[in-house]
């Protein structure tokens, strides 16, 4: 682990984590890196979705298409599938389209999935799936995002992928699986943070396609 790692994320999962409240932050004017278009900040949009009745049954694949490339995610659909069930609906209702990475914090996590873009925003519904009880968010790793308050495994519709080698969190955030392919799109996203989470310019996912499933 990092030096220093866990006191950072003992002290940022309250910041990044929480779900209640978000930075306006973001500027079209910094020097964006080789491969990110220069996008608007999306409006916000509200979300008022009932919970999904279907769960995905084999393997699925979710890629997300931003302004900075695209990236893949392996969905654990074994040992997550109430919470890959939820985020691939979410998807396929077009419930991520154009919506901003509200947080990205280098050498921590890239976060997303907030409609409202302020990152107390949600579907309009939660599901409970404790993640694995030896799951440790290591490099690549996605999750859920929740408040402090909410029990372990609640989630909505805020995710993080996490770049840190280690981000020091204990297991209480729903797992979605692991980037199958296009870190560098991470990295690349990476580039655009700040240490308190806004990006120095929008950063957008403009889709997400669920293959498999």
């Amino acid at each position: 682990m990092v030096a220093g790692l866990t006191a950072i994320a003992a002290s940022l999962a309250l910041i990044l984590l929480a779900g209640c409240g978000g930075e306006e932050g973001g500027t079209t004017d910094a020097a964006l890196p080789t491969g990110c278009a220069k996008v608007a900040r999306p409006a916000p949009r509200q979300l008022h979705l009932t919970p999904p009745t279907r769960r995905l049954r084999g393997p699925a694949n979710a890629t997300l298409e931003t302004s900075c490339g695209s990236f893949s995610v392996a969905l654990d659909t074994a040992r997550a599938p109430k919470t890959t069930s939820s985020f691939a609906y979410l998807a396929r209702r077009g419930a991520y389209d154009d919506t901003l990475f509200h947080r990205i914090i280098p050498g921590f996590v890239v976060q997303g999935g907030d409609p409202t873009g302020t990152g107390s925003g949600g579907p309009g519904y939660f599901v409970d799936e404790p993640p694995p009880r030896d799951l440790s968010y290591t490099r690549g790793v996605v999750a859920m995002a929740k408040s402090p308050v909410e029990p372990p495994g609640r989630s909505g519709s805020q995710f993080f992928v996490v770049t840190a080698a280690d981000a020091g969190l204990t297991p209480d955030y729903a797992l979605i699986g692991h980037v199958s392919s296009g870190f560098d799109v991470v990295r690349r996203i990476e580039q655009l943070g700040t240490p308190s989470g806004p990006s120095r310019a929008p950063v957008i996912i403009r889709q997400i396609v669920i293959q498999g499933g």
